[in-house]
């Protein structure tokens, strides 16, 4: 019993360090990322944007092995912290052009007025353009939380062998050749909804103001 206690905490740690690395990285580098291409001008910012943008409808299994090398190379295998990293890369299209959409929709005469004040380019997107993307900040972060924190594959694969699961990971360890712990694994998944519930609830006007109507003046 204390084995499986100790699995399932593990579990528990391991899938929150890497959402919330995840989830932070997607809202820092992909705002960012997003504002940078919709205010380029010309054809290279567009080029530049759609390139990223065609990131979402390309399965992730197909860029799996150069991930994997170049994960390995820089020391990411094994670790959910090089995990959670991992995923602001795979997740980071997604994230831009939910960004985009809604920099795109802002006025820039906010920031026109923020740079006859005196304030340089990042001073201006932390302190005006970023307060007015929460509802995007809401939709990012609900919806690459929900995919790390239910992912089975990606873990599987990154740090297969290693002594940090995560609970899709442990769910699966209770499924044996002739046995299946059926009641590890249902303490396992109400455990489990208990985070990305709170995260949902935290982000919920956020993340239907995102899908509804975006930003309003």
């Amino acid at each position: 019993m204390s084995e499986t206690s100790g699995t399932l905490y593990s579990g528990l740690f391991n899938s929150l360090v890497i959402a919330a690395v995840a989830v932070i990285g997607l809202i820092v580098f992909g705002s960012a990322t997003a504002y940078v291409l919709s205010r380029k001008s010309g054809k290279l910012g567009n080029v530049a944007y759609y390139m990223v943008a065609a990131g979402i409808i390309v399965p992730a299994q197909l860029g799996l092995v150069p991930i994997y090398i170049g994960a390995q190379a820089l020391g990411l295998i094994g670790s959910p912290i090089g995990l959670g990293v991992i995923y602001v890369a795979m997740l980071m299209p997604l994230s831009v052009f939910l960004y985009a959409g809604f920099v795109r929709a802002l006025p820039t005469e906010y920031e026109e007025a923020a740079n006859i004040d005196g304030a340089s380019k990042i001073r201006t997107f932390v302190q005006v353009v970023f307060p007015l993307l929460s509802p995007a900040t809401g939709t990012v972060a609900t919806m690459a939380g929900i995919i790390v924190w239910n992912d089975f594959f990606t873990p599987l694969i990154f740090l297969g062998g290693s002594d940090s699961p995560t609970l899709p990971v442990v769910i699966y360890s209770y499924v044996g050749e002739f046995n299946i712990e059926w009641n590890n694994i249902f303490a396992v998944l109400i455990i489990g909804m208990v985070p990305i519930t709170i995260l949902y609830l935290i982000f919920q006007k956020k993340f239907i103001q995102g899908f509804s109507g975006g930003i309003k003046s």
